[in-house]
């Protein structure tokens, strides 16, 4: 009898990654925020654990405006159009769907605890639902304008603190643990909102977005040379394959 001897080689744990946060200057234009100050200023504003479930509202202290009303539609709807026309963050989100904005407040040592995003989120008025991979918060309070209130997002390589200009966004995985820290004075506001990706998978979609940067830096000191032609195709075959539509 013939002896068939199989070798398996045992693939070495790739090391921890760190996550994706990137930060995205002047989602909105001064005036704009201006504008959100001044229409949320006069909002009426409910507790914000009633659009978590039993988990987050152990943990979650803040106000928020309520789903659905007209002023979250309007501000949300001009949010989601200057997001949507950015580069940057249509690169690395690469969006198929965005749950409406959400526009939340902190003040009085208000806080939001260690937690994970929910990963199906429901479409306000319809029966859709969406999965949540990409997490963004657009800053409406200039970082003087409060003490505390840091968005703090953990990944294998430790917290990431994160307080940024008023009108700035950051952009990182829903995927990940991440909490507001305590707001100790002033107040600080702000809008989130989630992004089903067309890409689901954080390293793909992170690969996609750097090879995208690379893309269009060498584009723009070479030209579309025969050889950019066909990185670019490298990356429009790899967006092919991992897409879900």
């Amino acid at each position: 009898m013939k002896t068939i001897i199989i070798y398996v080689l045992a693939r070495r744990a790739a090391p921890p990654l760190p996550i994706m946060m990137l930060h995205i200057p002047g989602v909105l234009t001064p005036e704009q925020v201006t504008y959100f100050r001044q229409r949320l200023a006069a909002a009426e504003w409910i507790d914000g654990r009633a659009s978590v479930g039993a988990q987050g509202a152990q943990v979650k202290r803040n106000r928020q405006i309520a789903e659905g009303t007209p002023l979250a539609r309007e501000l949300g709807d001009l949010i989601i159009h200057a997001l949507t026309k950015n580069p940057l963050f249509y690169s690395a989100a690469l969006p198929r769907k965005i749950l409406p904005p959400y526009f939340n407040s902190y003040a009085g040592g208000e806080t939001y605890g260690l937690h994970i995003d929910g990963a199906i989120r429901h479409l306000v008025g319809t029966a859709d639902l969406m999965r949540s991979d990409v997490s963004t918060t657009v800053f409406l309070s200039d970082p003087e304008e409060y003490e505390g209130g840091e968005l703090t997002v953990m990944d294998s390589y430790g917290a990431h603190e994160v307080k940024l200009p008023a009108g700035d966004a950051i952009v990182y995985p829903s995927s990940s643990v991440h909490r507001v820290n305590p707001v100790t004075a002033g107040e600080r506001v702000a809008s989130f909102l989630w992004t089903q990706s067309m890409v689901r998978d954080d390293w793909q979609r992170t690969m996609l977005f750097e090879l995208d940067q690379n893309i269009q830096k060498l584009r723009g000191q070479h030209g579309d040379s025969e050889a950019m032609v066909g990185v670019a195709g490298h990356y429009h075959n790899l967006l092919r394959m991992w897409a879900e539509l």
